[in-house]
C-alpha cells in the first residue's frame, strides 16, 4: 500500500483527504491511500517519516516554512520562497516542491483585469511567500500587510499603515492569513472594507467557507472575487503528477 497524505495543524478544515480519496475511487486505484497526519508540533515529523509506506506528502499550515530544514532537495520555488507545500519521497530522500505558485497563478488569471496593477499582501506565512513570486513573475507591484511585522520580513507593514490612499491604488488584496476559515468564520482582515469598489479584486486562499467574510465584504462593494477552492484543486493536481511522474 501506497500511502500520500498532509501534514499540518489543526486539519479540521482540510479538503485533500476527501479529494485524493475521490480521485483514487475514480481511477480505479485500490493500492493507495491518503491520510491526514495532524502533528502539534514539526518536532514530530521524522517519527512520521519512519513509516517506509509513504511516499509524498502535501504541508499546510503552520509547517510549509519549518518543513524546508527537512529537505534533501528543493526546487526553484522552495528556494526562493523558503515555502515547501509538496514532498515526494523517494528511497528516503525528501524532495521538496511548491504547487501553490501554479495554482495561485492559474485561478489569479481568470479574473485578473488590466487595471489590477497593484496588490496588497495580507498575511507572512508560506502561502503568502508564493502568491509573492507570482506577483513579481507577472510584474504586478505589491506591499505585504501583517498583524506583528515579524522583524525577519523587511518591508511589511502594519495594517495601521493601511491608508485609504493605498486603498485606492491598490486594486488587487489577496488574504493569505487564516482569518475568517471554519469555524472562525465571523473573522476577517482588519481593513476598511467600506473604501472597496467595483474595480477591486478580493482573492482568498480560505476555501471553507466558500464565500469568507473578507469575500462578503468586498463583494457588497461590487468588487470581484475568488476562493481558494480552485486554487487547490489545481495544487493538488500538480502534487500527484510530481509523486508518480504523470
Amino acid at each position: 500500500m501506497r500511502r500520500y497524505g498532509l501534514i499540518g495543524y489543526p486539519l479540521s478544515h482540510s479538503f485533500s483527504k476527501k479529494f485524493f480519496s475521490d480521485k483514487f475511487e475514480s481511477e480505479g486505484l485500490s493500492n493507495v491511500s491518503y491520510e491526514n497526519f495532524a502533528i502539534p508540533s514539526i518536532a514530530e515529523f521524522p517519527h512520521l517519516l519512519e513509516n517506509p509506506c509513504i511516499y509524498g506528502l502535501n504541508v499546510t499550515i503552520p509547517y510549509k516554512e519549518q518543513v524546508t530544514s527537512f529537505l534533501d532537495w528543493k526546487d526553484e520555488v522552495v528556494e526562493k520562497t523558503g515555502a515547501c507545500n509538496c514532498i515526494r519521497i523517494d528511497q528516503g530522500k525528501l524532495r521538496g516542491f511548491n504547487t501553490d505558485v501554479a495554482g495561485f497563478e492559474q485561478s489569479l488569471k481568470k479574473n485578473l483585469q488590466p487595471h489590477h496593477k497593484k496588490a496588497l499582501v495580507l498575511g507572512t506565512g508560506g502561502a503568502a511567500k508564493a502568491i509573492s513570486y507570482v506577483l513579481k513573475q507577472l510584474s504586478i507591484e505589491y506591499l505585504v500587510f501583517s498583524r506583528s511585522k515579524p522583524a525577519n520580513l523587511t518591508g511589511a507593514l502594519s495594517y495601521e499603515e493601511l491608508s485609504a490612499d493605498l486603498l485606492a491604488s491598490h486594486l488587487l488584496i489577496i488574504n493569505t492569513t487564516p482569518l475568517g476559515m471554519y469555524p472562525n468564520v465571523d473573522d476577517c482582515p482588519p481593513i476598511d472594507y467600506e473604501k472597496l469598489t467595483p474595480d477591486h479584486y478580493l482573492f482568498d486562499v480560505i476555501y471553507n467557507p466558500g464565500k469568507t467574510r473578507f469575500l462578503q465584504r468586498g463583494e457588497e462593494k461590487g468588487a470581484i472575487i475568488q476562493n481558494g477552492l480552485e486554487m487547490l484543486i489545481i495544487q493538488a493536481e500538480e502534487s500527484w503528477r510530481i509523486w508518480t511522474d504523470i
